[in-house]
């Protein structure tokens, strides 16, 4: 398991946060494609990207992503793999989140279950459209927030909602805790609830956001740091940008073992070439 290749993805913005949060913060394609350059050169395979309307609000609009996708791959080319999110901030339907992908087709999406699938009439479509997705090779990710999320996915996955092609899982720590401040303990009972063979990745809030990511890569797991969840260092201070958590996530590699992914490989390990 320690030879799997550690992905490092970063996700540089988020939703909700702004400039009057950090200044470095990206919003436009140009900004995401500067600090997608930054990120890569420290180390990062991945970008979890979040785009933003005129007025800097979360969109799902297909045509904002593809702006700042194509101002991306200007930047980087193929050396990042870029990932849409779906996620609805109380703004999008299962519905739209669908739509708005299957409009986009990116390469790469991530998805909350509890977001895409939140009960049993909600399955069927979610069924039909994720294995349209799959089936086109499209590598989703589902974001679980607790273990009892982590069953659910099982049993999604168990009766063919979920399909296991192209598919895995990001653990999100901490999101539940005082002050929403992870803790590396935190992965624990994700891991007692998980049987399955297939990639898993922690994102964490505050400093001991690679410390998270830390207990996972030794666990042969994969970590997503950024101004999303975070905008601290290890020793409490402000990261001066993005970069800088992903410096310090990628330094963990060769301290356990695992050699640093590249895109290419983050894209072969998400499309199963693990198994």
């Amino acid at each position: 398991m320690n030879d799997v290749p550690l992905i490092v993805a970063v996700a540089p913005n988020g939703a909700r946060r702004g400039k009057a949060d950090h200044p470095a913060l990206p919003m436009t394609p140009d900004e995401l494609a500067r600090e997608a350059a930054r990120c890569r050169e420290a180390g990062a395979a991945m970008i979890h990207l979040h785009v933003r309307d005129a007025e800097g609000r979360h969109t799902l609009d297909a045509d904002a992503y593809r702006a700042a996708t194509a101002a991306i791959r200007r930047a980087v080319g193929d050396g990042l793999l870029i990932q849409a999110t779906t996620e609805a901030v109380g703004i999008y339907t299962p519905a739209q989140q669908m739509a708005a992908m299957r409009d986009l087709r990116p390469e790469a999406f991530s998805a909350a279950v509890r977001e895409l699938v939140p009960d049993a009439a909600a399955e069927p479509e979610a069924a039909r459209f994720l294995a349209e997705q799959a089936g086109m090779g499209t590598l989703i990710q589902y974001i679980l927030y607790d273990a009892d999320d982590v069953r659910r996915f099982d049993d999604l996955l168990a009766r063919g909602v979920v399909p296991a092609a192209g598919a895995s899982v990001l653990f999100v720590l901490g999101r539940y805790s005082a002050g929403q401040q992870s803790d590396p303990r935190d992965l624990l009972p994700f891991l007692a609830a998980w049987t399955r063979p297939l990639p898993f990745a922690v994102c964490a809030f505050g400093r001991r956001e690679a410390a998270c990511v830390a207990a996972a890569a030794a666990f042969g797991g994969h970590g997503r740091v950024g101004f999303e969840n975070n905008l601290l260092l290890a020793d409490g201070g402000t990261a001066p940008d993005n970069a800088a958590l992903v410096r310090q996530a990628a330094d963990l590699a060769p301290l356990l073992g695992r050699p640093l992914a590249t895109a290419e490989q983050a894209r072969a390990l998400f499309a199963g070439a693990h198994t």
